[in-house]
């Protein structure tokens, strides 16, 4: 399994699975400007690197200005990005994180541990810190001399290195709240300016990662696919990152434009909350999973751009448990268990959704006009993001939502599904779950690491509050000249640093 690389005596180090020459063809070329569009609102703009990036253009700012300790990587599911290697006690409890030889901030100081301490306790406190966290309590990060960070977990956590992609941002340590917005960053690329949710930022000559090729990167944000796609196909903008199967429909016949997929991208599951209300009951919860149309959804919805799902978060991990089998559609056992749980078939359902991604909202109405052949009445919602966010994220009985990152069970069982996770979106509360997760964490032993990983899937598989009904392709548009824009699934997809512009 691809998470066994962190058990050894020393993890991290730079991704080196890219050669010189990409598969596009030609030698990287160094100049010139990328225009990408990426999706978000201005209701929900944030600047703060420790902040919920509901904007996917927030999110891909603020990792091309600030650099994560590790990342998602091509050959390993986590590798080094501003912490150069790693180190786990004999009982997987103490970590220490060695920072990147001449990794320095923007304006030419050195980042030291101390600067990374002040960071992740930063992060540790704020309201969805424990799930970004996990186990680490905020006095329990200290700096070990001037490159070394020590973290002690409460619990043994093999894990931890993977956990720590994607949200461990590092900051100049004191940096006052009202000066983050333009704090200097570690990243492969400063800020020129900002404005209204659109930026404008110029290379690091002086990254610790290694030459970058572009000049500067413009972050255009786009409220709709399909008004991003356009700009794309008018020439307005080089990349149209994650436009969506629709664009990526209209755009196959153009020869001047490149369809760049990423399997495994994005989960798109029904949350059913199983702490209170009507989905409390798991025959309540198996039968909806058994009402959806899977193949169905896959093409409608995503047209054809994505494969069916079997209710298991993580389907880009190597080791997610194919043997499970594939969970089909039953209306007659759907009906059956709904009666057996006294189902209320005269009221009406709500099922919230957004349109923060392509595909949401129109699965959640698929799927309730799905449900009506079992008898189950579905009324659609649709909500504005910050709305359901506020409103209906962790809180809500019956809604849709989305994970971009997608290659790690064990990931997302942390953050999603342990009992008293920060963003344990079900409510799911399970203690067979929970001890099978504590006793991955808690052993270095391959075997029964990987004995362990399939039972964790098959109890989400069986009681979990997600229906997972299939996990849409990444799918990227960009004209012609745009050269080794990334192929990993998720979050990977903004490690731009490597992109180059042919003449």
């Amino acid at each position: 399994m691809a998470a066994a690389v962190l058990l050894a005596a020393c993890g991290g180090g730079k991704d080196t699975s890219s050669s010189p020459a990409d598969s596009a063809g030609g030698t990287p070329r160094k100049g010139g400007t990328l225009r990408i569009g990426a999706l978000g609102r201005a209701s929900a703009t944030t600047r703060d690197p420790h902040g919920v990036q509901g904007n996917e253009s927030d999110y891909l700012i603020i990792a091309l200005v600030h650099d994560t300790l590790t990342a998602p990587g091509l050959k390993d599911n986590t590798v080094g990005r501003l912490a150069s290697g790693w180190k786990a006690s004999d009982d997987l409890r103490t970590w220490r994180f060695t920072i990147a030889k001449g990794a320095t901030f923007h304006d030419g100081s050195p980042v030291t541990a101390d600067d990374v301490v002040w960071s992740l306790r930063r992060l540790r406190n704020t309201p969805a810190g424990a799930a970004r966290l996990p186990g680490i309590k905020a006095e329990n990060i200290t700096a070990d001399g001037k490159d070394t960070v020590v973290l002690v977990s409460d619990y043994a956590n093999a894990e931890l290195p993977l956990l720590l992609r994607l949200t461990t941002f590092v900051l100049k340590k004191d940096t006052a709240d009202k000066d983050i917005a333009k704090a200097p960053g570690t990243g492969p690329f400063t800020l020129d300016w900002f404005r209204g949710g659109n930026t404008r930022l110029l290379r690091n000559d002086k990254w610790h990662g290694g030459p970058v090729h572009l000049d500067a990167i413009e972050v255009t944000m786009f409220e709709s696919p399909q008004a991003m796609a356009n700009a794309l196909l008018g020439g307005q903008i080089d990349v149209a990152s994650n436009a969506g199967p629709v664009a990526a429909r209209t755009a196959a016949s153009r020869k001047d434009v490149q369809v760049v997929r990423r399997p495994n991208d994005m989960a798109m599951p029904i949350v059913m909350r199983t702490a209170d209300g009507p989905f409390a009951d798991v025959r309540v919860r198996e039968a909806m999973k058994l009402v959806v149309d899977r193949e169905a959804m896959v093409k409608q919805v995503l047209s054809g751009y994505g494969t069916v799902a079997n209710d298991i978060l993580g389907t880009g991990d190597p080791a997610y448990a194919k043997d499970i089998p594939q969970r089909a559609r039953d209306l007659a056992k759907a009906r059956k268990l709904l009666e057996e749980a006294h189902f209320d078939f005269s009221r009406t359902y709500e099922l919230i959704t957004t349109e923060d991604v392509p595909g949401l909202a129109e699965s959640a109405t698929l799927f309730a006009h799905q449900a009506r052949e079992a008898g189950i009445k579905i009324e659609v919602v649709k909500q504005e993001s910050g709305a359901f966010y506020d409103k209906t994220w962790l809180k809500g009985a019956f809604y849709t939502n989305y994970w971009g990152t997608n290659d790690s069970v064990v990931y997302l069982a942390s953050k999603t599904m342990v009992t008293g996770a920060g963003q344990n979106e079900a409510g799911w509360s399970e203690k067979t779950f929970d001890d099978t997760y504590r006793k991955l964490l808690g052993t270095a032993d391959k075997k029964a690491r990987a004995t362990s990983l399939r039972e964790l899937q098959r109890i989400e598989h069986e009681k979990s509050g997600y229906l997972l009904w299939g996990v849409a392709d990444g799918i990227d548009l960009a004209g012609a000249k745009v050269r080794n824009l990334p192929r990993l699934p998720g979050y990977g997809r903004v490690q731009l640093e490597n992109v180059w512009l042919a003449r």
